[in-house]
């Protein structure tokens, strides 16, 4: 799947970085790469679901296979 959005930072539990679509759904990256970390960043992603769950139930989980920033 194709996701654009921007990275959001979840002060929740030991912290969460995770992706805002722009069409608003919220995903919760298992393998969140160092350079994509910072609030606000406006990113384009290749993902597919992830068949794990997460503790913080903030987003579906998705594993990133490729990404660049915008």
């Amino acid at each position: 799947m194709k996701i654009e959005g921007k990275i959001a930072y979840q002060n929740l539990g030991s912290g969460l970085w995770g992706i805002i679509s722009n069409d608003g759904q919220r995903y919760e990256p298992v393998n969140m790469p160092e350079q994509l970390k910072y609030e606000g960043r406006s990113v384009s992603i290749t993902a597919k679901k992830s068949n794990g769950f997460s503790l913080f139930m903030w987003g579906t989980p998705i594993y990133i296979t490729a990404f660049h920033t915008l």
